[in-house]
């Protein structure tokens, strides 16, 4: 029997399962031959212009966030301060996700199909990058929190070598997570004859709600605890806006408070606009507000666009606003300019070149 055949009869199967138990998942005709049609022969020559966004994003990352990385860590007065370790940390899970991310579109857009233990390890990893990101975040916020709260004591509170410890738990969390869910599918699941193996992160999404109830709680526990991150970094943003508004430093739209501010809800709205959207989403096609295609497409929006779109702008909005990594920027690359042109003088000597000014 052909895999995918196999495999759309397991999710039909599987479908007609959740129909029986759920009405409000009320397939027609016409929607199980889509779906069965999508699995078998996606629309790849559509899906293939999913693949630019996160190609496009990956590019604009690889161009400064290794720059930043190395001014970073290179650097042992910049590396000492913790809003520049958290940074750090959060553009090396982002280019990491990015990596990862754009390799699995990449082989999903080309049909390639990945073994089931590379595609559980790559899945694995994309998980541990996305969570580190968002643990990465909230600690940023809860530094900035304590940095103007308790000036007097935040050195005392959080200095680098402690620092250094909660990246490493935000690693170790990011890990954790994922890996119990897994370990909880992995053992509730039963063997099928037809087993699911595709590695594509908005079918499985899709899939998802199709599930027994052991998927579905895994899922709504992920959502819940995506949740709670963001509640934690709003509640944060609010307390730091009532505590310092009548210092005067919120007066002026274009002040360095309020341009960071809003740089902060911007990079924020972005990261977790996705999750906002996928709920949308489950809650449309649960209901049936939405078809089957509608929902794929849009989940292949979310992870194609929405999730990839703010690991690209987070080193040029915020990264780079830094004074002291912005100029250490330039002053390598005037450094690296400077290098360069008595290179070109040695291979001007003994003709007529134009004098390099």
């Amino acid at each position: 029997m052909n895999f995918l055949t196999c495999a759309s009869a397991k999710i039909l199967n599987a479908t007609l399962r959740e129909i029986d138990s759920n009405r409000s998942l009320d397939l027609d005709e016409p929607s199980t031959y889509m779906l069965q049609e999508w699995i078998i022969s996606p629309p790849y020559t559509d899906m293939k212009m999913f693949l630019i966004p996160p190609i496009v994003c990956l590019v604009a990352a690889i161009l400064v966030i290794p720059s930043i990385l190395f001014v970073i860590f290179s650097s042992f007065s910049i590396r000492q301060e913790t809003r520049y370790l958290l940074l750090g940390n959060a553009l090396l899970c982002d280019l990491m996700y990015l990596i990862f991310y754009t390799l699995s579109a990449v082989l999903n857009g080309m049909n390639l199909t990945l073994p089931k233990y590379a595609c559980v390890l790559l899945l694995f990893l994309l998980a541990v990058t996305y969570c580190g990101g968002l643990l990465t975040a909230a600690a940023m916020v809860l530094d900035i929190f304590l940095a103007i709260l308790f000036p007097l004591r935040y050195v005392a509170i959080l200095p680098s070598s402690r620092t250094k410890k909660l990246i490493v738990l935000i690693w170790v969390s990011s890990g954790v997570f994922p890996g119990i869910i897994y370990l909880v599918l992995m053992v509730t699941q039963k063997p099928a004859l037809c087993p699911m193996n595709t590695c594509s992160v908005p079918i499985i999404l899709v899939m998802t709600l199709h599930g027994d109830d052991a998927v579905k709680l895994c899922y709504v526990l992920s959502v819940t605890a995506l949740f709670l991150c963001l509640a934690l970094i709003h509640g944060c943003y609010i307390i730091l806006y009532l505590k310092t508004r009548q210092s005067g430093i919120w007066k002026s739209v274009f002040s360095r408070a309020s341009v960071t501010f809003l740089m902060h809800h911007t990079i924020l709205f972005f990261y977790f606009s996705p999750l906002l959207a996928l709920v949308v989403e489950t809650l449309l096609y649960i209901n049936a507000v939405i078809e089957l295609q509608t929902g794929i497409w849009i989940s292949l929006t979310i992870c194609n666009v929405l999730m990839v779109l703010p690991k690209a702008l987070l080193p040029y909005l915020y990264g780079l606003r830094y004074r002291e990594i912005s100029s250490s920027l330039k002053f390598i690359f005037r450094m690296k300019r400077l290098s360069l042109r008595p290179m070109a003088n040695l291979g001007c000597l003994g003709q007529h070149c134009p004098s390099i000014k």
